[in-house]
């Protein structure tokens, strides 16, 4: 069994007869963080505007996007957690690109275009996303400035608040709580954005200690509404665990966490 292929490899294991492939949307996701009111490099027009931030995230092709980079293999995304989890908001829907909205929305916020740069890990596969990401963005008129870090760095200028924009994911966790309440509420340990919503904190505090799963759905959608508008964060994609495994296996089952587990796993 070899775990965690990259995308690229996809093709070469379906077309093997000796191995038989498994897959399972991720947990976590991809997308780009906003500082909104981390010291003084939030104060701009991106961090500042969410009518710039829906502009911005309408520009974008994420079906493109995975196509592009990572051969079709991930799951596009627009929230924290992926279209195949219960948790998932089917009222927002992963949207379609729109460059003339983009514009619009751009022109209503008072700009033809604005620079924005965004930190991104020095690595070929987040370089490439971005990359595509920079040159979508540029058909509604921003003018992204890729500033290309060692990734320990860029986490550490992201909690400092030295970043305007930063490229960064999140692993995932089973519980959705794990996905969004420490990055959206004020006091989030992990909120680098340093969005501030009370009401949006109010409904994640609600969700997370009740035990009731159409209660918590029902919070987390009603934060879904208000975050959708506000984007701190602009998610992009989900991971997609990839498996590829001997002919002479059988009963494997992929798992959302990307954990092997062998029980009922054995050779024919």
């Amino acid at each position: 069994m070899l775990e965690r292929l990259a995308a690229t490899d996809v093709a070469s294991v379906k077309g093997d007869d000796a191995l038989s492939y498994a897959e399972a949307v991720s947990l976590g996701y991809q997308g780009i963080t906003v500082n909104i009111n981390n010291t003084e490099k939030g104060d701009n027009p991106f961090g500042n505007d969410a009518k710039i931030r829906q502009a911005f995230s309408l520009s974008l092709d994420r079906d493109a996007i995975n196509q592009v980079v990572f051969e079709g293999a991930f799951a596009p995304g627009n929230q924290p957690f992926p279209p195949t989890s219960p948790w998932y908001d089917k009222d927002y829907p992963v949207p379609a690109r729109d460059v003339a909205k983009a514009k619009e929305l751009l022109k209503e916020a008072g700009y033809d275009s604005l620079d924005v740069e965004i930190q991104v890990a020095n690595n070929p596969v987040q370089t490439q996303m971005m990359q595509v990401v920079q040159s979508m963005a540029a058909e509604a008129g921003f003018n992204v400035k890729l500033k290309t870090m060692e990734f320990a760095s860029l986490l550490a200028d992201q909690s400092a608040g030295n970043y305007q924009g930063s490229q960064v994911g999140w692993s995932g966790r089973v519980d959705p709580d794990g996905n969004i309440h420490q990055f959206m509420t004020c006091e989030g340990g992990i909120n680098d954005s340093k969005v501030c919503i009370p009401e949006v904190d109010k409904l994640l505090d609600d969700a997370r200690t009740s035990t009731d799963l159409a209660t918590r759905k029902a919070k987390y959608d009603a934060a879904r509404d208000i975050l959708i508008e506000e984007l701190p964060i602009i998610y992009l994609y989900h991971v997609t665990w990839i498996w590829a495994l001997s002919d002479k296996l059988e009963g494997f089952t992929p798992y959302p966490d990307g954990m092997i587990r062998l029980e009922n796993v054995k050779f024919k």
